[in-house]
Order: structure tokens, then sequence, then C-alpha cells
């Protein structure tokens, strides 16, 4: 199981983004853990029941859509592993997602007097990083980690890479954005980050975990959800966690929002957050430049 389980892991790598890849390694380390000594045997050893079994361990640690996150990879794992003939019956096929027992928290996105309240008390870096956020509708990460050259003044555009998914962006600047960016200290090197201090902590941690808390410190300060406890809870990182409403995901749902209250059509707003589906895509190669332009242009000056 485990030999077999690190080639598959190998052949994901060349067509695979890297936050997939931690992904896939993440979800089934747990289930080789959970088979213990078990794990050195055949893999058509691994039963539905075993496979059940796994299912059950999760729902004590994590949430009903992170267990199923998991018991995903380990399908696609036993998938592969029928395709190429090492077992003859796939154990995960009859076995069926979680069930939520409790409504979810819903994320939620801002409301234009907390943005001013958020921008008022964060530090400058911190600052521009929320009106990226909130003008460009893209992750914590793909902010944090943009450089001078992801900027294009004279033709006023915004081109990324997005970390999730390597999808590559190219977005019209909304004035406010524009305006933002011709305040910013310009470096004489393109290659130099925009946000030096978030740019360096993502690149020593390869994660977005101590920004993510830097910004729910300043959402705190800002009275918009509970201080955190910095102490230890003892539950380990596969614990359950609490869904807070607001997070920096927040601008991109509340760049959503005010994109469809100004009447943008739903084709163009998915085109320029960058919403990613087979469905959408087919959507977005009808999306023109001007019709992103007025998008963009319908944001609000929060600069």
């Amino acid at each position: 199981m485990r030999e077999y389980l690190a080639d598959w892991l190998n052949g994901k790598e060349a067509e695979t983004a890297e936050s997939t890849m931690k992904f896939y390694r993440g979800s089934l380390a747990k289930f080789l853990q959970f088979l213990g000594d078990r794990s050195g045997n055949p893999i058509a050893d691994i039963t539905k029941q075993n496979v059940v079994a796994f299912r059950k361990s999760l729902i004590t640690q994590v949430s009903a859509k992170t267990a199923n996150h998991d018991l995903k990879a380990l399908k696609m794992l036993f998938k592969s592993a029928r395709r190429d003939g090492v077992v003859t019956e796939d154990p995960t096929e009859f076995v069926e997602p979680v069930r939520s027992e409790r409504a979810p928290k819903m994320k939620r996105p801002f409301t234009l007097p907390e943005l001013r309240t958020v921008l008022h008390l964060a530090s400058d870096e911190w600052r521009s990083m929320v009106l990226f956020g909130l003008y460009s509708g893209q992750r914590l990460s793909d902010i944090a980690t943009l450089k001078w050259n992801n900027i294009d003044l004279v033709h006023r555009e915004l081109r990324l890479s997005t970390r999730k998914t390597d999808k590559t962006m190219i977005l019209p600047l909304a004035e406010p954005l524009r305006k933002h960016i011709a305040l910013l200290s310009q470096p004489g090197d393109p290659l130099r980050p925009i946000h030096p201090k978030a740019f360096d902590l993502v690149e020593r941690q390869r994660k977005t975990g101590h920004l993510s808390n830097q910004f729910a410190d300043l959402l705190a300060a800002a009275g918009l959800r509970p201080s955190r406890n910095h102490k230890s809870t003892g539950k380990g990182r596969g614990s359950r966690r609490d869904v807070q409403p607001l997070s920096f995901h927040s601008l991109r749902r509340t760049a959503t929002t005010l994109l469809h209250e100004a009447g943008v059509p739903a084709a163009v707003a998915r085109a320029l957050i960058g919403h990613d589906s087979e469905a959408m895509h087919q959507l977005y190669v009808s999306v023109g430049r001007e019709a992103l332009e007025q998008a963009a242009a319908t944001l609000p000056d929060l600069v």
C-alpha cells in the first residue's frame, strides 16, 4: 500500500499544482497513519470495511467537509489502482461521503463601513493588501507574493498565475487600485515584492497561516471577530475548527457581491474574480476586455 501510494504521488507531481499535491499528501498520509502496520500489506488487501472505518475515524477529528476531501483523495488513489490493474475491485467505490450533522457557519462579505474600519486600523502593508484583495478579488497567497513585474501600469493590468490553480489571470486595474499603486514607492528592480514582509513570510513558511492569523488579529482589533487565543488547544492540526464568518477570503466574496449588486453580468463577474470550474470556463471565453474594464470600474473607491 505504501509503495503504490508513493508511486502514485510521484506520477501526479508533473501534472498537478503544488497546492493540490499538498492536499493529496496530507489526506493520504492520514490513511497510512490509520492503517498503521497494515500499510505494509498488499494494496489489494484493503477492504471496504477498512475505508468505512477510516471515514468513521475522520468524523471524530475533522469537519465533514475535510473528511469528504480526505475520502475524495483516497477514491482517486484507488480509481487509479484499479485502472492500473493493481486491484480488481475498488474498496472506496460504494463508500458514501460524510453528511454534515449541522448547518455550517457561512463566510460572508464585508460591509463598506467594516472595510473602512479595517483600512483605518491596518498598517501600510496590510492596507495595501486589503485594497489589492478587494479590487482584484484574488486570494491572500497571490496578493502576498505579488512582485512589481506583475503590474503593467501602461496597460493598466494586473498579471499573475494563481498559486492554488496555476491559472493565468490578466485583470484590468480598477481605478482606485491604480491610484493606490501610483502612491506606492516603486523600486528599480521589477522582481522586488510589492508587500515585502508578507512575501518574506510566505516564502519562508511556504503557507499563509501566519498571515491569516495576522489578519484575524486585525479583524479582532476592528471588533469584527473574537480575539484569538494563542494558547495551544492540544487537539492538533486535524481537529475541527470554528469557522469565522470574516477572513481575508471575505474580500473575494465582497468583490463578487459588489459586482452583482452593480448589475454586472454573472459571466463577467466570474471571469473578473477568477472563479473556476469547467462549466464556468465556457462562459469565460465570451467575456471581452471592455466588459472586464466596465466591471472593474463599478467597484467603489475606498482609497
